[in-house]
């Protein structure tokens, strides 16, 4: 288990929000942190601390007015480490070395892969054709309905139609290098960790996965272990001190990585 820092940038801006929130509609969404530093910033200091692996995400739409500047924050933080962060948000085949380019580790892609609720098999391959395997993450965040938990797209406003389950993640693991899972009904809320999502994760043992949502507190950190199965990686947003929260980023760096 490794701690994996995020850099989430909205409307510009480094920020925390509540996962479920998030609306394109005049890019809204509930803030619960808003930084004065800049991606760069971060990105030093995880550089500082040796921690390799993280995400940069772009928040907003690619046809969003505000896109352009999460755009420049992001080449900043890529330029700040080079070749040890991921980035996601508007990536799609096209344009997927360029962000390698810039100097990301891997692209972070959900929406391109993820249409009319359906697995584009052949976009993940012209995905993997253009930047290969090693350099590709796929997003399985989910939202829970029922008793199953369906990946969303388009910002996690979208249900589609494919459950995350074990079968999911075998079916994808040979055209990714590595999983990003937000547990989005929990996801910027503190409230702890979705422990019935971590047993699907840990039966993937393959390739790295990071777990993302509802930390609050260091015993949420060790249910990630131990629910796990030591396997799945994590992150911390609002919960950070970074971005305003309790857990010091220094203790998790000593003592839970």
């Amino acid at each position: 288990m490794e701690f994996r820092p995020c850099i989430d940038i909205h409307n510009g801006k480094v920020k925390q929000i509540v996962g479920g929130s998030l609306k394109d509609e005049k890019d809204f969404a509930k803030e619960n942190f808003v930084s004065e530093m800049q991606a760069a910033d971060y990105a030093a200091l995880y550089r500082e601390k040796g921690l390799r692996g993280g995400h940069i995400i772009l928040l907003n739409a690619a046809d969003s007015p505000y896109y352009e500047a999460d755009l420049m924050q992001a080449k900043g933080a890529l330029l700040a480490w080079q070749g040890a962060l991921q980035v996601g948000g508007g990536i799609h085949a096209e344009n997927a070395a360029s962000f390698l380019d810039f100097g990301a580790s891997h692209v972070i892609v959900t929406s391109y892969v993820f249409v009319g609720g359906e697995i584009r098999f052949d976009r993940l391959q012209q995905l993997v054709k253009a930047v290969g395997k090693e350099h590709v993450v796929l997003d399985l965040s989910c939202r829970k309905k029922g008793d199953s938990y369906y990946i969303v797209t388009d910002r996690w406003q979208k249900f589609t139609n494919q459950c995350l389950d074990e079968a999911l993640m075998e079916k994808l693991h040979s055209y990714c290098d590595e999983f990003l899972v937000h547990a989005v009904n929990v996801e910027g809320t503190g409230t702890g960790v979705d422990e019935d999502l971590l047993k699907i994760l840990a039966k993937e043992s393959e390739i790295p996965i990071t777990y993302a949502g509802g930390i609050g507190s260091y015993e949420d950190i060790e249910k990630i272990q131990k629910t796990g199965k030591n396997r799945v990686n994590y992150t911390i947003g609002s919960a950070l001190d970074l971005f305003g929260g309790s857990l010091k980023f220094d203790t998790i760096v000593t003592k839970f990585n």
